[in-house]
């Protein structure tokens, strides 16, 4: 802003209002505006810390402010979730580059606390400063009434199923659309949104998550990595390994059509693009019926005995990707 930091911050905080984000009321002593937050102590929590940077894990070539602001809070949010948390607070640090304007400032916050209001989200502090790019410093706060609420990587058994929530792969595809428009040519005008939308603005899956652990699910992560991924995570903290049934991969609608049309191969994408934010669990082999019934979560594979962190296709197929990983270069 041209009057400064300060004025940045309470132009900020002023369109986070704007927008009903929550002020946390109920949860802080003391938010925005004070040197540090003050919580108050409502059970146990969980903290997460996230980076989204331009040029790494968005690109303002093809995506605005709003976007970029929605998507790094969402990815941020999307691993309490992957907890079995509730939302809490959430406290941003931004790196703004030259040339990043007032306008394109409040436009990132617009996108920030439309999720916030949305999710029930306090944002309860932060800092700017100047960057070589845009980036965005997120640390999430979940909280469960114990301890015990909270599902980490750990927890798979052997014998248990491997569920998922939603589809793969629609976040892949969107990128793919964003990096080549000429694709959009030759699909379907729909079906080429609703790809570039689940690209551009995730949403963190609370209610999945919280219906996954009172389904008994004993690890969960969330998938922005890639199913395989984010699957050998689970598999290496927990000493198993896991197998994947090919069949059972839920490809994301429009995934064959982009494919036809010349984009990334369909299964390819809903193994390996990432950036999906579903969520991928461990349950007792009892609650899948249920999870599926209610339209939750399918099995996709099972936790089986086997060097810790291997993921295999029950196909015996070689996969040419396995996911993302956020110190390769693009």
């Amino acid at each position: 802003m041209q009057g400064g930091e300060f004025d940045l911050i309470r132009a900020l905080r002023r369109r986070m209002a704007e927008l009903g984000a929550p002020d946390g009321v109920d949860r802080l002593e003391l938010a925005s505006g004070d040197d540090a937050a003050v919580t108050r102590s409502l059970g146990e929590a969980a903290t997460s810390v996230d980076l989204a940077i331009d040029g790494v894990h968005f690109d303002l070539a093809y995506t605005s402010p709003e976007q970029a602001g929605h998507k790094a809070l969402a990815a941020a949010l999307s691993d309490l979730a992957a907890m079995g948390a509730a939302p809490g607070e959430a406290y941003i640090g931004l790196g703004l580059p030259e040339g990043f304007g007032d306008d394109a400032c409040l436009e990132l916050a617009t996108g920030i606390g439309r999720l916030a209001a949305e999710c029930d989200v306090a944002v309860a502090g932060g800092d700017v400063a100047r960057a070589m790019a845009l980036t965005l410093a997120i640390t999430v706060v979940g909280r469960a009434a114990t301890s015990a609420g909270f599902i980490p990587r750990s927890g798979a058994v052997p014998g248990q199923a491997v569920v998922v929530t939603g589809e793969l792969g629609a976040a892949a595809g969107g990128l793919a659309l964003l990096r080549d428009p000429a694709l959009a040519d030759r699909l379907d005008p729909s079906l080429a949104e609703a790809l570039v939308t689940v690209q551009r603005t995730p949403s963190p899956r609370f209610d999945a998550g919280a219906a996954l652990a009172e389904a008994g699910a004993t690890a969960m992560i969330d998938i922005s990595d890639g199913l395989l991924a984010d699957a050998g995570h689970i598999a290496e903290s927990s000493g198993v390994a896991i197998e994947i049934d090919d069949a059972a991969v839920p490809i994301g609608l429009g995934l064959a059509e982009l494919e036809r049309a010349g984009g990334p191969e369909a299964f390819e994408a809903a193994i390996a693009g990432g950036e999906d934010y579903e969520l991928l669990a461990s349950v007792p082999d009892r609650a899948v019926a249920e999870l599926e019934e209610r339209a939750i979560a399918r099995a996709v594979g099972v936790v089986v005995d086997g060097p810790p962190g291997e993921v295999r296709l029950a196909s015996g197929r070689v996969p040419r990707r396995r996911g993302f990983d956020g110190l390769s270069r693009p």
